[in-house]
């Protein structure tokens, strides 16, 4: 079920991509406005999932998921830009509830080492094959019927999740609001994280160094700045500042933000050159995209967790990450008359590096969660992929085109200024792949093959003790 979650909000996700053009089209938004379609709210994660420590995580999920299937129907009925932003940050409110505590129940409910393992790769496995449908699925509904069913689709799948989930779940208790949730501390990161997508998202007007966009970035900076000083001090933090110390967490958060910014960026601009250079339709857009996400897919589910247990999963990682860096660079070298086949497909296949480092980077980021922290490390590991996201989607998306601007002022046919404005977007993410395979190297610690990370606080490891002993002398419904 908590896979099943992840399915629709993974589905949302992908299935926009190959629909963007036609959005763009029929509403009027710019290309780097048009990066508002694919933010998600991932400052409220990190509040979700200590909400889902306090008032129970299944109550969490629950509401996410319906105000997640609501607002779908909202954006599928928007007809302005305005409305449309407005129903994808209710969606994304909604994701963020139902997702920063799915990871919490999954590994509280799976306690022994092997099969916490199996399960994050299924969890993992779930999110690919949600990327695979979205893709064909968005391109066929964007031909067939529109646009606006990308997002209706959702209230059939929504429905079904919460009538399982209700039946499945288990029931749990936290201790109650009264224990205190940070509002202050989720206001503060939500308002920088957003501030600075969007001082990115209007370099297109402003330009990089106007006092418009340096103003805005430093006062998101500050009020990111803010939020570590108030995590500092609070008496119930949002983000108690420890939990970062352990070396798993920080790292596999930073490598994650990293990753996700790159690769996510990857799956919009390859189906954007699809669309606009090479003339494919959607449906043909989201069946070429097919094969990267089986491959992630397939690996994900039946590769990685085997090859974690021989390996360890920290080389495993750097072995996806390796992978990955090598996509990104050759994709720089899409030629302006290419062709799907020769020059597109082969490159399909180097994405199983996602479906290497995703697994193995999960289960080092939940390495230092106990009982206690489980909803507040899922939403921290939910918060920096969504926040990786955003910023890799406005900046990657705004670099290309102000290169595609700058190569059509300069007398570059429209085919050739596109390609030149995704060549420069692959060769940032590229960089950023390599920042995080340099973080991987040297932050994560080494494992042996079959051992899993000790978590910074000795309790963490008495909790899982606990929690394990208590599953072998009663039955737990899964």
């Amino acid at each position: 079920m908590i896979a099943t979650g992840l399915l629709m909000t993974v589905l949302d996700g992908s299935i926009v991509t190959v629909a963007m053009p036609a959005i763009q089209n029929d509403l009027g938004f710019s290309p780097a406005g048009l990066s508002w379609v694919v933010i998600a709210f991932g400052g409220l994660l990190l509040l979700a999932g200590r909400l889902g420590d306090l008032i129970g995580r299944r109550r969490m999920f629950l509401t996410g998921t319906a105000v997640f299937t609501a607002s779908s129907v909202l954006a599928g009925a928007a007809g302005t830009p305005a409305l449309l932003i407005t129903a994808r940050f209710l969606q994304g409110a909604g994701s963020a509830m139902a997702s920063a505590v799915g990871l919490g129940i999954l590994i509280t409910l799976f306690t022994e080492s092997r099969e916490r393992t199996r399960a994050i790769a299924v969890f993992s496995f779930t999110g690919a094959a949600g990327a695979s449908i979205g893709q064909v699925l968005g391109g066929v509904l964007t031909d067939a019927v529109g646009w606006h069913w990308i997002f209706l689709i959702n209230l059939p799948i929504g429905v079904a999740t919460l009538l399982v989930a209700v039946r499945v779940l288990p029931t749990d208790k936290g201790p109650g609001l009264r224990a205190g949730a940070d509002v202050i501390g989720a206001a503060l990161v939500t308002s920088g994280v957003m501030l600075g997508i969007y001082s990115v998202v209007e370099v297109g007007t402003y330009g990089w160094l106007s006092a418009h966009t340096l103003g805005l970035g430093a006062l998101a900076l500050a009020l990111l700045a803010a939020f570590v000083v108030r995590q500092a001090t609070a008496r119930t933090p949002l983000l108690p500042l420890r939990v970062l110390r352990s070396r798993s967490v920080s790292g596999a958060n930073l490598i994650q933000m990293l990753m996700v910014a790159a690769l996510f960026s990857f799956q919009i601009l390859v189906a954007l050159y699809l669309q606009r250079v090479l003339g494919h339709g959607a449906a043909a857009t989201g069946l070429a995209m097919l094969p990267a996400a089986a491959v992630i897919g397939a690996v994900s589910l039946g590769v990685s967790a085997r090859l974690s247990a021989r390996f360890g999963e920290r080389n495993v990682l750097l072995l996806g990450l390796a992978l990955l860096v090598a996509l990104l660079g050759l994709l720089t070298r899409l030629p302006a008359d290419g062709r799907y086949a020769p020059d597109l497909l082969p490159l399909m296949f180097l994405a199983a590096g996602f479906g290497l480092a995703l697994p193995a980077l999960t289960a080092l980021g939940m390495s230092g969660a106990g009982e206690e922290d489980a909803g507040l490390v899922s939403g921290l590991f939910n918060t920096t992929q969504q926040i990786g996201m955003a910023m890799g989607v406005a900046v990657l998306s705004t670099l290309a085109a102000s290169r595609t601007d700058t190569l059509l002022s300069e007398g570059s046919s429209q085919a050739e200024a596109l390609t030149g404005g995704y060549h420069l977007a692959f060769a940032v993410g590229g960089g950023l792949l390599a920042a995080a395979f340099v973080v991987a190297l040297t932050v994560l610690g080494r494992t042996r093959p079959g051992v899993r990370t000790r978590s910074a606080r000795p309790e963490h490891e008495a909790a899982r003790r606990t929690d394990a002993t208590a599953a072998a002398a009663r039955p737990v419904s899964r």
